[in-house]
């Protein structure tokens, strides 16, 4: 096995002035260990990892680490920097510089050792000793945890006579002593090396200064072990510090309940603690759990404003509604291309099936797509209730979501519904009950009141009002037109392509879904210029890899084959690699592309009955030959620019790698 870190791995005196010529300058070193195989290829991993969430901790560190198909062996390079590197730490610039590499299937035991580092990182005396160290191998040893050699000791007359201690009278001890506050914790981060142990051992140190008995489950790379059972119920509160969903979560019903992003349990685990224990002070408790799944880089509820934690409720419910779009949508495809659009009129085949004949598995695909996609408002309500209130939310978000399409309240009564039955749950949690009471509230008491309350405001309050705005929604885009329907699809397409997939993607193309649930002229071609300029930014780095390949490293050519399929099949997704590496180059040619796209399609005229698939769907398509040329014409437009933008900076020869990559010219962004 070989050694983590060596002392060719360490530079003690780092030149680089930004944390991406820090990457690269760590990362030289281990591609000249044999440690990475492809440079570049590494680099865009560490550079995506670090769109994420910032790796600069308090205490001038720096983690930039991720796991990659490039690394060979677990490795760790080490540089220091006097003047300091901003790594996104809220204390200032980082002197320590740790580059961590996971192979993408590393094993348990290296992973282990990483978690170790990550501890010892929390260890003022650790990263004191590595400031002072003053060669290479020195501070190698340090890393992995190799005692520095002790000079020899005096003989025994020699040694100093030490001073007795004081004697210190007995103090009697109290007749019943005070049990102490237990606390269990869970740590978790997206790629499980640093910040899980780091957060752990920080909560650990300051539990222990606070005189609290504390608890730390890692949910790491290298696996993890569940809480004792007992241990659980005996805690008196539980702290989530994490990036990624808590494993087993329901484990902590009912017990007061702090939940923050994995930062926070890092820079103020002391703060932590003291929430968690005025909310058992309180009575105050979370059933199981006070917020929904855990978002990238939260700090908790109180450090984001409500614009920030309302996106990403109603991102969880579109994110768990796009698989019922997709398949039911495509069923519905699949039948109208077999049948013909009048297959909507066959009666149902549960009393009319013809083995024989393909107007009856025609309409057999458009009755199970139709039941697939009668559950699209139900599902965006029931999980924005999830996302705002967790499991107690999906019953009445069902339930509001259910009387929207009853009160023909559609999409808008979907959203509405979701995040009335969200607040209404989180509400009914804050009101204090017997400790008796507490293990029936997520089971009868929170549904039944929560529903009744959801049902009389949809049924008597919101509905009608919503359903009339659904109609005249309706109305306006059956009537879209002219310069207003271009200018709708520069604004859809500058929306598909701004983030490739994230919040502004979502809610385009959530808007363009909605529309199908009362289908008309306008929301079909909403949907078909929402879907055309989706495809343009994988198509187009795809192309530009194919037409100026050496403008791209090798990773990139390589993702730029995968892009072909990607971008054919509606996966904008397909685009991420590359803007994550060159962000100030790539998203804005592809937000260009994407409006040209967008206003070629709605001018056009070009139709959409299905809410997916590329280039499979384009049978499917009103004016199939113009929408092609509206995708053909944005991907060129985004292809001219990128060439253009990466042809404006120096590029080496292939062999050669650059002094900066080309993420060091912009701050990598979440796409």
């Amino acid at each position: 096995m070989s050694e983590l870190i060596t002392a060719e791995l360490v530079d003690l005196d780092l030149a680089a002035g930004t944390k991406e010529a820090a990457a690269r300058s760590l990362a030289e070193r281990m591609a000249a260990a044999g440690r990475v195989t492809d440079l570049d290829g590494f680099l865009a991993d560490v550079a995506a990892r670090e769109a994420q969430m910032p790796t600069g901790l308090d205490g001038g560190i720096g983690i930039p680490h991720c796991r990659s198909e490039h690394v060979t062996a677990p490795t760790l390079a080490f540089g220091r920097s006097a003047d300091g590197i901003d790594f996104g730490a809220a204390d200032g610039p980082a002197d320590l510089i740790f580059l961590i590499a996971a192979p993408a299937g590393g094993d348990a035991d290296h992973l282990t050792i990483l978690s170790s580092l990550a501890r010892h990182l929390m260890d003022e005396e650790f990263t004191g000793a590595l400031r002072a160290a003053d060669d290479p191998g020195a501070a190698a040893a340090l890393i992995r945890g190799e005692a520095p050699e002790q000079p020899e000791a005096p003989e025994p007359s020699e040694a100093p006579e030490q001073p007795k201690a004081p004697h210190v009278p007995d103090v009697p001890e109290p007749n019943e002593a005070v049990p102490p506050f237990r606390i269990v914790a869970v740590t978790s981060c997206p790629t499980g090396i640093a910040h899980t142990y780091m957060a752990a051992e920080a909560l650990a140190k300051a539990g222990r200064d606070a005189g609290v008995e504390l608890v730390v489950e890692t949910q790491g790379s290298a696996g993890f072990k569940r809480l004792d059972p007992e241990v659980v119920a005996a805690a008196d509160g539980v702290i989530f510090a994490h990036d990624v969903e808590v494993r087993d979560k329901a484990r902590f019903a009912g017990k007061p309940t702090v939940d923050v992003g994995v930062k926070a349990g890092v820079n103020r685990p002391a703060e932590l603690i003291a929430e968690v224990r005025e909310k058992a002070a309180r009575g105050d408790v979370s059933v199981p759990a006070s917020a929904g799944p855990a978002p990238m880089d939260r700090d908790g509820a109180a450090g984001d404003g409500f614009g920030t934690r309302l996106r990403k409720w109603l991102m969880t419910g579109v994110s768990y509604m796009v698989p019922f779009v997709a398949a039911g949508g495509l069923l519905i495809a699949l039948a109208f291309a077999i049948g013909g659009y009048g297959i909507n009129k066959a009666p149902s085949v549960a009393e009319h099936f013809v083995w024989t004949e393909s107007a009856s598995w025609a309409a057999l695909l458009f009755q199970i797509g139709s039941v697939a996609f009668g559950f699209l408002v139900p599902v965006l309500a029931g999980f924005i209730a999830y996302g705002m209130a967790d499991r107690p939310g999906l019953v009445p978000g069902f339930v509001g979501g259910a009387i929207a399409l009853t009160v023909n309240a559609g999409f808008l009564g979907g959203l509405i519904a979701g995040l009335i039955a969200g607040a209404v749950v989180m509400a009914v949690q804050r009101v204090r009950v017997p400790p008796a009471l507490r293990g029936i509230m997520p089971v009868v008491v929170i549904p039944l009141i929560s529903s009744a309350l959801v049902g009389f405001l949809m049924f008597l309050v919101v509905g009608k009002p919503v359903a009339q705005l659904q109609k005249a929604l309706t109305d306006w885009l059956g009537g879209l037109s002219g310069a207003n329907a271009v200018i709708l699809g520069v604004i859809l397409g500058l929306m598909m392509t701004f983030d490739l997939g994230g919040p502004l993607n979502k809610v385009a193309y959530a808007f363009a879904v909605g529309g199908l649930a009362n289908p008309n002229e306008g929301s079909l071609k909403v949907m078909a210029a929402v879907m055309a300029a989706g495809m343009v930014p994988p198509l187009a780095m795809a192309l530009a890899t194919t037409v100026r390949g050496r403008l791209f490293t090798r990773t990139e050519r390589e993702n730029g084959k995968a892009a072909w399929v990607l971008g054919a099949s509606f996966i904008t997704e397909g685009a991420i690699p590359f803007a994550a590496a060159d962000p100030l180059r790539v998203i804005p040619s592809a937000m260009a592309g994407g409006a040209v796209t967008g206003a070629l399609s709605m001018a056009f005229g070009c139709t959409l009955r299905a809410p997916h698939g590329g280039i499979f769907v384009v049978p499917l398509i009103g004016q199939p030959l113009l929408y092609l040329v509206a995708v053909l014409a944005g991907t060129a437009v985004t292809t001219a620019l990128v060439v253009l933008l990466k042809g404006l900076r120096k590029t080496p020869a292939p062999a050669a790698p650059a002094p900066e990559p080309a993420a060091a010219e912009g701050t990598p962004v979440t796409v």
